[in-house]
């Protein structure tokens, strides 16, 4: 039998990455439709997250951090970087980490970081297909959050690049304010496209560019 090559199996048809379907895929028209200047709603389809347990100070804690290339956060709401490879604070001793699609392998990321916590207490597991990336932004973001978010989202209690667990519309989610105008709403895939739906009906009745944002 001859021998495949790469080339062949290309032109037999898509690769796997073609082929990806994201949670909220089948709404992209809708969330397209329902954004204006002062209010936008899409998915960053992809990302690449871990889920890290390490005992902050404990030796599988200075070699996650070594391998992340940045320290792990400290304090609730904190978020660490290492060029476009975020690590989120989601309790004393769990930690999310994200990356944009493309820049990282989503299953060797989780098998590096579990490697280097090794056999002491901890674990990182690759959960980038748990998990969507809803991004909501424009000067009347934080209002269209408002309505169903029971976080203080004024900039003086909940500053640009602090992420919380939260529930958004009773649907658990982090949310990370990566922006004072942009947050990044991580739900469960699930329930992806409950919480599009969700939030494009709170964006209906902010389309005046004159109106002033509540929540600055």
């Amino acid at each position: 039998m001859a021998e495949t090559t790469k080339q062949d199996a290309g032109a037999a048809g898509p690769g796997v990455a073609q082929l990806r379907r994201s949670p909220a895929q089948g709404l992209a028209q809708d969330m397209t439709a329902g954004s204006t200047a002062q209010v936008a709603l899409r998915e960053v389809p992809f990302a690449v997250m871990t889920a890290l347990r390490a005992e902050p100070g404990s030796a599988a804690a200075r070699r996650v951090e070594e391998a992340l290339g940045c320290p792990l956060p400290t304090a609730a709401g904190e978020v660490t970087s290492a060029g476009e490879r975020h690590v989120l604070w989601i309790a004393p001793d769990e930690f999310l980490t994200w990356s944009p699609d493309g820049t990282l392998d989503p299953v060797a990321a989780g098998e590096e970081l579990a490697d280097r916590v090794g056999t002491d207490r901890g674990q990182a597991v690759d959960v980038s297909s748990n998990r969507t990336t809803l991004e909501l932004s424009g000067p009347w973001a934080a209002s269209v959050l408002a309505k169903s978010c029971t976080m203080d989202l004024h900039t003086s209690a909940w500053p640009a690049g602090r992420a919380f667990a939260t529930t958004v519309g009773r649907v658990p989610a982090v949310v990370w304010r990566v922006e004072e105008d942009t947050f990044r709403v991580l739900p469960r895939s699930s329930f992806a496209e409950h919480l599009v739906r969700w939030l494009l009906d709170g964006m209906q009745e902010f389309s005046d560019p004159a109106a002033r944002p509540l929540w600055r």
